[in-house]
């Protein structure tokens, strides 16, 4: 186990993001501490890095001229429901 000392503002900060969050401190802390290192969450999933994400982001944009452009009609809630009372 590892124990560190924080500045209070530090301390305080973190407790409005876990709270933000619906987290206790130590658990969000600890997801951060995850988030950075890598490691896997409990799914098997690890959050991508801003790195990692910005590359998915750009070949999104980059290949999104290949989407078909779809009439408004099909987002509307009947079009979704239509085979369904």
């Amino acid at each position: 186990m590892i124990q560190i000392e924080l500045q209070p503002e530090v301390e305080a900060e973190l407790a409005s993001q876990a709270q933000a969050h619906g987290m206790d401190i130590q658990a969000y802390v600890e997801s951060l501490l995850n988030q950075a290192l890598g490691v896997k969450n409990a799914s098997g999933w690890r959050q991508p890095t801003t790195a990692e994400a910005a590359v998915f982001f750009e070949t999104m944009v980059a290949k999104s001229e290949k989407i078909p452009q779809l009439p408004d009609e099909a987002f509307r809630r009947e079009s979704f429901y239509q085979d369904h009372d």
